[in-house]
Formats: C-alpha cells, sequence, structure tokens
C-alpha cells in the first residue's frame, strides 16, 4: 500500500472554517453600517500585516480592537472599551460553515491529522472549536502568539509543521485567503484554496487544490498524490 501523501491539515480558521457573518449585527449594534464587516476584518489584516512585514507583532485581538475604535472614530460613534470588548466576545460564537464537520469527519476517518491555525487567541479558537463541535477532530490548536509573528509568516507555517513532527510537504494549509495559501506554499507546505466564488490571483503561488466547497477539498487531499 502506497503511504499517503499528505500527514495533516492545518485550517484556517476565520471565514475559511466558521463564518464572520454573525459579527455584523454586533457592528450594527454600535451604530456602524452593515458593510462595516468587511472593511473591519480587512483593514485589521492589512495592520496585522503590516506589523508582521516590520517584525513587530501584536495580537490579532488587539489588533481588532484598534482598528473598530478608529472606524468608530471616524464615523463620529461612541464606543468606549467596554462596549468594544462586548462586540469582540462575539469572535468565540461564530458559526460553522455547513460543510465543515462533514470536511473534517472525512479526514479523521481517512487518519489524516487536523490542526488549527489560526492568527486568533488559542484559547477563544479553542473554545470556538468546541462550541461548534469540532474540537473533537482537532490534534491541537495552533496560535500565532506561540511564536509572536502572524501569517503569512513563514515562520508560523513551519511551527506548525515543527509541532506536527512532519516535513512541510506532508502537511497542506487549507485557507478561503489567497495571502495565507501562498504564504504557505512559499514555507513549503501544500495547499488547498477555498475559493468561495473568488478567483486565486495569479501572482501568488498558486494551490494544489481547490473548490467552493471544504468537503470537496478533503476528498481533494484524499486522492492528491495516488
Amino acid at each position: 500500500m502506497t503511504e499517503r501523501m499528505i500527514k495533516a491539515v492545518a485550517f484556517d480558521i476565520i471565514e475559511t472554517t466558521v463564518s464572520l457573518e454573525p459579527m455584523r449585527e454586533r457592528l450594527m449594534g454600535l451604530g456602524l453600517p452593515g458593510n462595516s464587516l468587511e472593511l473591519w476584518f480587512a483593514s485589521s489584516l492589512r495592520d496585522a500585516f503590516g506589523l508582521a512585514a516590520s517584525d513587530r507583532f501584536q495580537p490579532f485581538k488587539d489588533v481588532l480592537d484598534a482598528v473598530l475604535a478608529d472606524m468608530l472614530e471616524q464615523s463620529g460613534l461612541a464606543g468606549s472599551a467596554e462596549k468594544r470588548a462586548e462586540v469582540l466576545k462575539g469572535m468565540a460564537e461564530l458559526t460553522a460553515h455547513e460543510d465543515a464537520r462533514s470536511a473534517f469527519e472525512r479526514l479523521s476517518e481517512a487518519g489524516v491529522r487536523i490542526f488549527a491555525l489560526s492568527n486568533g487567541a488559542a484559547a477563544v479558537t479553542s473554545s470556538l472549536l468546541q462550541r461548534c463541535s469540532l474540537s473533537n477532530f482537532v490534534d491541537r490548536v495552533i496560535s500565532v502568539d506561540e511564536v509572536r509573528w502572524s501569517k503569512p509568516r513563514a515562520e508560523v507555517y513551519r511551527h506548525a509543521v515543527e509541532i506536527a513532527g512532519l516535513r512541510p510537504e506532508e502537511m497542506m494549509l487549507v485557507a478561503c485567503h489567497p495571502w495565507d495559501v501562498h504564504g504557505a506554499k512559499a514555507a513549503g507546505l501544500l495547499a488547498g484554496y477555498v475559493n468561495r466564488g473568488h478567483r486565486f490571483p495569479t501572482t501568488m503561488l498558486q494551490p494544489d487544490v481547490e473548490s467552493g466547497s471544504l468537503l470537496q477539498i478533503a476528498e481533494d487531499i484524499l486522492t492528491l498524490g495516488k
């Protein structure tokens, strides 16, 4: 029997495995318009990237909070630290995408180890996975806080490989963010892109598998290299 090519899969969590949509109502509760969700998260990622590119690090929760404070100020809205903290609690109360559990189950049944690799804190991510009934499938939650670099720094992906005790080519990252896929590929891992209607940029290192479905990504992973 041929040994399986991919022995572990590291899933990005926010937006890839769970949906950010429940945060929209929380932001609107502060008076922000409904389309603020996408701007808030994209701006927070931008700032995290800027820190990582300049060899600096801040926990992602702090980055999210700082961007939220700025958005509220720019909109002329009051947003105390207490109110913002209450909104940010929602990051631990997100819901899984419909096909997340079936994808995790499929890989687990096939003997592929599953890791969670997140820019978020380990405790929040663990709580989120438990809430979504996914924690039993996950070997370990790996947070960027452990290496004090944000994705897509290569150190983050290499840390995940080291934790798994594997070679980079034996682990695949699955993410819906092209920058995350590109970062994993640049670090020597394989990568799966969950496109959800968005084309992968031609300027970045290309994914090994691509689909709009997490379950189909899982199926493709199991057949890759056969």
